[in-house]
């Protein structure tokens, strides 16, 4: 069976039997986005960036473990994280505990 590894809300690697839902660079910027985000893509095919990916479950756990929306393939998420960076992630978690709860 493949494993695959995620990062956690606690910022901490763990091994899934499910892929994550995200990706992101874990470099001074701290970035989450779509998997098949055209700015990762292209960072990746120019060498870079390989040896800092990690995958998340979801958003909420990229958000718990200090990642940001990318500004590019999630440009919505990231200007209203931009304006209120506590404020989205509250939102964020508050619309996954509701989820889970139904």
């Amino acid at each position: 069976m493949k494993m695959y590894k995620l990062i956690g809300p606690d910022g901490k690697t763990y091994l899934s039997e499910t892929p994550g839902l995200y990706g992101g660079y874990n470099g001074k910027e701290k970035i989450y986005g779509a998997l098949d985000c055209p700015s990762a893509l292209n960072w990746i095919a120019k060498g870079y960036y390989v040896d800092r990916r990690v995958f998340f479950k979801d958003e909420k756990d990229a958000l718990l473990a200090g990642f940001r929306p990318c500004a590019v393939c999630l440009r919505k998420k990231y200007l209203k994280w931009k304006a209120d960076p506590e404020g989205y992630k509250e939102s964020i978690l508050k619309t996954k505990d509701i989820e889970k709860s139904l």
